[in-house]
């Protein structure tokens, strides 16, 4: 494996042993549920909603693109898996409240901050983790386990000239909303940690010029549908999240696949190799 996503980091930090299963192993490759087509789909229309933004015009026919892109989305997890079985009225829901929701997203932008300028939508990073000289000095280890790059994509990077920042944009499908606990959660919000060091790096930033968010489409609130929030990375924020990335590559290329039995019925809900075959 030549990259590690946040992701993959975000796995081992709940169980060595499920990483192992998963993508070293491959034994559960995850196609899909009527929550990722939903979220899919949102995402493809708020890039849109924002690029018609800055170019003045809306051509898009967004619900319709919406449940087009839904209903897509849906028959691609279908294809992959033909034996899966949809919560048809959790299907119909889904619909009419993507469709609902989409007038909210340009608002709640313009609100937050004002006027601003695309800079990219779904960019990609994958960006070299050590410096060249660390690498250099990696290179007799076993190349099968060198994990270079941090590989990820970030949904939103805009540019508000009211403050002189770019703004880093992570967009969450939900129900109704996250708590404060779940905000706050540190292993929710290296996420935006990473994205932010890592795009930086990639463009020579400085820090304190971009700030990170996360901006919340609620499926079933009645009112804050989308809810977009600020998420603090500061140097020792950052520092302590490229620790944990540097001590989980470590533990992957030596193949330290320790299982943690207070994750397998945990915050995230049960694992799925509980009591399986795989983790007896």
């Amino acid at each position: 494996m030549s990259h590690i996503s946040f992701s993959e980091l975000k796995e081992w930090t709940t169980c060595p042993w499920k990483h192992k299963l998963n993508y070293i192993n491959r034994i559960n490759e995850f196609k899909g549920n009527e929550h990722t087509a939903f979220g899919t789909a949102l995402h493809s229309i708020c890039e849109i909603i924002v690029k018609e933004h800055v170019d003045e015009q809306q051509n898009t026919n967004l619900e319709a693109e919406f449940e087009q892109e839904f209903v897509n989305n849906l028959r691609k997890i279908k294809e992959e898996k033909p034996d899966i079985t949809f919560n048809s009225g959790l299907v119909v829901s889904m619909r009419e409240q993507g469709k609902h929701l989409i007038k909210f997203i340009l608002p709640a932008l313009k609100q937050n901050f004002g006027k601003f300028k695309l800079i990219t939508t779904e960019e990609k990073l994958y960006e070299p983790i050590q410096d060249q000289d660390e690498n250099n000095a990696n290179k007799g280890e076993d190349s099968e386990n060198q994990v270079e790059n941090f590989k990820g994509f970030i949904d939103l990077v805009i540019y508000v000239p009211k403050d002189n920042k770019y703004h880093i944009i992570d967009w969450k499908t939900c129900s109704w909303g996250w708590d404060s606990r779940k905000k706050t959660d540190k292993m929710i919000t290296y996420q935006l940690t990473l994205y932010k060091h890592f795009w930086c790096k990639k463009h020579n930033k400085d820090y304190n010029d971009v700030t990170t968010h996360f901006a919340l489409l609620k499926r079933t609130a009645r009112k804050n549908q989308v809810e977009i929030f600020k998420v603090s990375n500061g140097t020792k924020k950052i520092s302590n999240a490229l620790k944990l990335l540097d001590k989980s590559i470590y533990n992957i290329k030596k193949k330290n696949y320790i299982k943690n039995r207070l994750s397998c019925y945990g915050k995230y809900g049960m694992c799925e190799y509980y009591k399986s075959e795989h983790c007896t």
